[in-house]
């Protein structure tokens, strides 16, 4: 975990697991047409397309993985439209370390939440969308280890100590103990990315 030295930070309650970004809690009604892959030709996560296929899941919601803290909300246009990004803190069963990662949401049609806002576990953060018909309608799912990535995706090696397999995750952390006590969250972590800074 890289060190985050001389950043601001916030007291944030762990999230007690993760649950799936569509079709909560288990993606039902939804398939992963792409997964993570960080050798050519790269894919930094997952796409999560509703079972009718096209442009069917337009508009349907999209749910924060865990209780976390919105550190990105916007409209970046490119390839990317509305991107969200949650920075979730856990603790790992494995070590008992507290340990933080960030989760990307990418290409949505709506935003529901803002920077700074502190979200719930299962709580709609927006809709699937195709970036103004750039694409079938999906969700483009990251999860990354490396808080400093933000937008700037070639900035870290394509490696698992920077990137995770989100589904991995997911299964691996579903459901953790409750831990009732609030832990320091490192934020202003991200590069400036089109004029944007995040929390």
């Amino acid at each position: 975990m890289p060190a985050y030295a001389q950043q601001k930070s916030a007291r944030v309650a762990l999230t007690d697991g993760f649950d799936y970004p569509v079709g909560k809690p288990d993606a039902a009604g939804y398939y992963k047409a792409r997964g993570l892959r960080l050798r050519p030709p790269v894919h930094f996560g997952e796409d999560w397309n509703g079972a009718g296929g096209g442009d069917s899941d337009m508009g349907a919601p999209v749910y924060s993985i865990g209780d976390g803290v919105v550190t990105w909300a916007y409209d970046v246009h490119q390839g990317w439209g509305n991107v969200v990004i949650i920075r979730y803190g856990y603790r790992d069963p494995a070590s008992g370390q507290v340990r933080f990662c960030d989760a990307l949401y990418g290409h949505l049609r709506d935003m529901m939440v803002k920077v700074g806002q502190i979200v719930k576990r299962g709580q709609q953060v927006g809709t699937i969308g195709n970036n103004r018909g750039m694409y079938a309608a999906h969700l483009h799912f990251e999860i990354r280890h490396n808080l400093n990535i933000g937008m700037q995706r070639e900035s870290v090696e394509r490696d698992m100590t920077n990137w995770a397999d989100p589904t991995e995750f997911i299964k691996r952390y579903r459901r953790l103990n409750r831990d009732w006590g609030k832990v320091a969250m490192p934020l202003g972590t991200y590069q400036e990315y089109q004029g944007f800074k995040g929390l």
